[in-house]
């Protein structure tokens, strides 16, 4: 670069030398005025270069500072809401779906048909749990394009039970294809699938959450994408299972067109024991019906779901009072459920303030002094709460009642430590008063 600048100079000094010289020559010098546009011509093709050049070097400086981890991977770290919580056989699922990922991939990365028996050993090995053809249903229903099953033969098993003429269930993972060749199912992909299948089963949760919503009375109506926890009275342990979809049978070879040969075919596969047991059962159960006294018909009476009807505790009261009191149930049950977490943790700090400012009163009571610092007034109330808490937490706490509380409560930063400072003469049920107040306020937000 500087030899390129040199250069520059140099030709623009000679430049500078010639225009001079060709001023004091007379016009009709045509040696002098060909050889000033052959040097400006050189300087044009210089300075073109030189920008040339700039243009080349200012994407090789912006490519060669790497983007951030946290930017290039950032869908990686999202999740569902933290209170959304699944049930324990929904949970199972998504493990089991975890493990036979995993073993699906190690299989198909190494160009092995993953077929169910392979499959099914690791993840017990893996989980310590049953696994069945059951639970792969399900797995497909809850995540249609993540496999593709086949029924296939002439697959080595390495195993005495399973011939190789046998049709095997075989598991094959979709993927993108890629330009570069055989797509492979990296650690990074395994993330995002089972990433995929956790939010597919909090949409299903939601589907009935919704269900549930729409039976209360008044029905409460909440956005999906507002959601973040569960209705107080939401069972989630009682949320039915996931139902399997088909997967691919076998090729029946024998056909069985009439009755009689389904009934010699099932005679052929019983034993002459459990021919015996069956005449034995069979003899038995007619016995007991032939002992049996007959009965009168008797109609059954359907129960007929009564109609809901007032609690005996509510008699007396007005049904449009009961319907505002429900009214207002539901639109707090719907704050609740659409609040988000720092507003959760807010106003769980704000419940603990109730104890904690009759706990720092008592403490400045005892000390007997107008101030005190933030690390005393920590350690004295650490000490009397009720609960574990770290001072870290307890200075939170703290700083959040002196923002609640400005009349009673006063942070005061001298030098390089914070001092508190109460109004004894506020009385303290006025303040309690005052605390209950702005937690109501806030479970309305």
């Amino acid at each position: 670069m500087k030899t390129l600048k040199a250069k520059i100079q140099s030709i623009r000094e000679k430049g500078d030398q010639v225009s001079r010289a060709a001023i004091s020559l007379p016009p009709s010098s045509s040696e002098f005025q060909a050889r000033l546009k052959r040097v400006r011509e050189l300087e044009a093709k210089v300075q073109e270069r030189k920008k040339i050049d700039v243009a080349e070097t200012q994407p090789q400086t912006e490519e060669s500072q790497p983007v951030p981890a946290y930017q290039r991977y950032h869908t990686l770290a999202e999740d569902v809401a933290p209170g959304l919580t699944l049930p324990y056989k929904y949970k199972l699922l998504a493990e089991m779906f975890r493990s036979m990922d995993t073993i699906v991939a190690m299989l198909y990365n190494r160009s092995e048909t993953a077929t169910f028996a392979k499959v099914k050993q690791g993840i017990q090995d893996m989980m310590r749990k049953k696994f069945e053809e059951h639970n792969v249903g399900q797995i497909k229903t809850v995540y249609p394009t993540a496999y593709t099953f086949r029924q296939e033969k002439n697959i080595p098993s390495f195993s005495t039970s399973v011939k190789k003429t046998c049709y095997q269930l075989t598991i094959e993972p979709l993927l993108q294809t890629e330009n570069t060749g055989r797509p492979h199912l990296s650690a990074s992909r395994l993330l995002e699938r089972r990433q995929t299948f956790s939010r597919y089963l909090v949409n299903i949760m939601k589907q009935h959450h919704k269900a549930f919503l729409s039976s209360l009375n008044p029905p409460i109506k909440v956005p999906d994408d507002r959601l973040t926890r569960w209705h107080p009275r939401f069972n989630v342990d009682e949320v039915p299972d996931i139902a399997a979809s088909d997967l691919p049978r076998p090729p029946q070879v024998d056909k069985l067109t009439t009755a009689q040969e389904v009934l010699d075919k099932a005679r052929s596969l019983m034993t002459p024991k459990m021919e015996k047991a069956l005449a034995n059962i069979a003899l038995r159960t007619a016995e007991s019906h032939s002992e049996e006294p007959k009965e009168t018909s008797v109609t059954n009476v359907l129960p007929v779901a009564a109609s809901p009807t007032t609690p005996s505790a509510l008699k007396g009261v007005s049904q449009s009072l009961l319907e505002r009191i429900r009214a207002k149930e539901a639109q707090k049950m719907q704050a609740m459920m659409t609040r988000n977490p720092e507003q959760e943790q807010r106003l769980t700090m704000m419940s603990r303030l109730v104890e904690l400012v009759r706990i720092l009163r008592n403490v400045f009571v005892a000390e007997k002094k107008p101030a005190l610092s933030m690390e005393v007034a920590c350690s004295r109330v650490v000490s009397s709460y009720r609960s574990t808490m770290t001072q870290g937490e307890m200075e939170k706490h703290l700083k959040l009642a002196s923002v609640l509380l400005p009349d009673w409560l006063t942070v005061h930063p001298i030098r390089k430590d914070l001092y508190l400072k109460i109004n004894k003469s506020l009385d303290l049920n006025v303040v309690l008063e005052k605390l209950n107040q702005k937690i109501k306020e806030e479970e309305r937000v």
